[in-house]
């Protein structure tokens, strides 16, 4: 007899790909399940609003948590960077799979497409570049005040046709998310992390899970990676000592070398005037006491006051 394990999922293309991404490891590791992906609808899928007028972040793992609470899925598939740092005491993120590319990457337009572009120093003045992100537009803004950033939503081939159609120049879209949908020629430039650091978890899926599920925990463990996991842990002890979510420009980077970690995270005003970049180093058994003491570090330099300045008029996420 199969044993039965139900996957919930964003009805996205990518959410889609990760969850069979999902599905496919964990057949080919255990024959005896019987998997299958149920499509959960989430806020941030049905409302066109900004993310700021609908909830920011949580909108788009909100509903995936209940139908575990509820039983009605065993797994839930998330790009990490969409899931709340306090996970709800019943559920648990059961693992974490080896990350991708966590940057950023430029992605142009036809009139740029045969222009050597290799930073964001080298767009054209005043291109038109689409984001959703109060994380990219601060750093943007940091390097190229000139840049028009306009508001972008919709999945990553409504970004894409949005672009082809003329409406912006470049595009910012995780490197992450193009290379899962096979659209790896779509990337223009990667964008260093010296330019852009990236969103907390960025890359990375989380598998969450209820705590009393015992079966879906053993099966759903094979697919850790002890690496990512420390990685991430540090990223979202930071965010979540700021206080920070979609909503706010706060972006961090943590880089495993065997026992030792490198943690950077940044804090940023969103008009891109002010920002606070600062690095930390230390073992990895302390992940979560380094994010927390690199976030009090930008706090002291005065984080707290720019994180509750949201921008004018604006409808930018994380």
């Amino acid at each position: 007899m199969k044993y039965k394990l139900v996957i919930g999922s964003r009805g996205s293309k990518l959410a889609l790909k990760q969850a069979e991404w999902v599905k496919d490891k964990l057949t080919l590791l255990n024959p005896e399940l019987e998997i299958t992906i149920q499509i959960v609808k989430t806020t941030g899928d049905v409302k066109s609003e900004p993310l700021s007028v609908i909830g920011g972040k949580g909108v788009f793992t909100k509903e995936l948590e209940e139908a575990l609470l509820e039983r009605q899925i065993d797994l839930a598939v998330h790009s990490l960077k969409d899931l709340p740092t306090f996970v709800p005491d019943a559920l648990t993120i059961a693992a974490i799979a080896d990350r991708e590319d966590p940057r950023d990457a430029l992605v142009f337009g036809h009139d740029l497409g045969s222009t050597p572009i290799r930073s964001i120093a080298d767009l054209p003045k005043n291109a038109v570049v689409g984001t959703s992100s109060q994380r990219r537009a601060a750093q943007l803004r940091l390097h190229r005040q000139d840049l028009v950033i306009k508001e972008l939503r919709g999945n990553v081939d409504t970004r894409l046709r949005k672009l082809d159609d003329g409406q912006y120049d470049a595009l910012i879209l995780a490197i992450a998310g193009l290379r899962r949908l096979g659209l790896e020629n779509r990337i223009g430039h990667p964008v260093s992390t010296e330019e852009m650091l990236p969103a907390v978890g960025q890359g990375a899926i989380g598998i969450e899970t209820r705590v009393d599920n015992e079966s879906a925990i053993v099966v759903t463990r094979q697919l850790e990676d002890q690496t990512t996991r420390t990685a991430v842990t540090a990223e979202r002890a930071f965010l979540r000592a700021l206080g920070g979510g979609c909503l706010l420009p706060i972006a961090a980077l943590a880089v495993v070398h065997q026992d030792e970690m490198k943690l950077e995270g940044l804090v940023a005003s969103p008009d891109g005037a002010r920002v606070l970049r600062d690095t930390t180093l230390g073992a990895c058994s302390d992940a979560i006491r380094l994010g927390e003491s690199l976030a009090q570090r930008l706090l002291d330099q005065g984080a707290g006051s720019m994180l509750a300045t949201p921008a004018k008029g604006s409808d930018l996420h994380q």
